[in-house]
């Protein structure tokens, strides 16, 4: 997959002002509480697929999102790194894999589409593997994080004055 997404962006936004659809530039629909149906980017990345089964099934908006990436992920997740108790070479490859993602800075990293119909948002989510690689890295960063709040040595015993 490329490793920017720009020149997709732009080719998917002329694409859907071509296809007659209305276009909302909304957030991210991913975490939304309605039921949802992700399309198999993985099988078949190709978003004009995508728009013909949104136009096809009638819908008449469809919602863009697209993510840049921003360098400050890095720092925040350095920092979140630095309060976990990590033997010195697992951070440092936590920190270099962080840092090697600094390159990215500006990229457009996931673009999504997404309509409605019969009480279902239809998703589109691409993202390049760099990104996917970063959310994994951060994944993990959360998981060590919530082990030091967690710390045995309270025993469980908390005061709420």
């Amino acid at each position: 997959m490329k490793p920017n997404l720009d020149t997709l962006k732009t080719e998917i936004e002329q694409y859907l002002e071509e296809s007659g659809l209305a276009v909302f530039y909304g957030y991210s629909r991913a975490l939304e509480s309605a039921p949802t149906v992700y399309w198999d980017c993985d099988q078949y990345p190709e978003y004009k697929k995508f728009v013909q089964a949104a136009r096809t099934a009638g819908a008449r908006v469809m919602v863009f999102h697209q993510r840049t990436f921003m360098s400050e992920q890095v720092d925040d997740a350095l920092e979140q790194l630095a309060a976990c108790n990590l033997a010195r070479e697992e951070f440092r490859e936590f920190e270099q894999r962080l840092t090697g993602m600094r390159g990215y800075d500006g990229f457009v990293c996931a673009i999504e589409l997404s309509f409605d119909h019969e009480g279902r948002v239809f998703l589109f989510d691409l993202r390049t593997e760099w990104y996917d690689e970063l959310t994994e890295i951060l994944d993990e960063i959360q998981v060590l994080t919530s082990d030091t709040e967690d710390d045995p040595t309270m025993g469980g015993y908390f005061s709420k004055n």
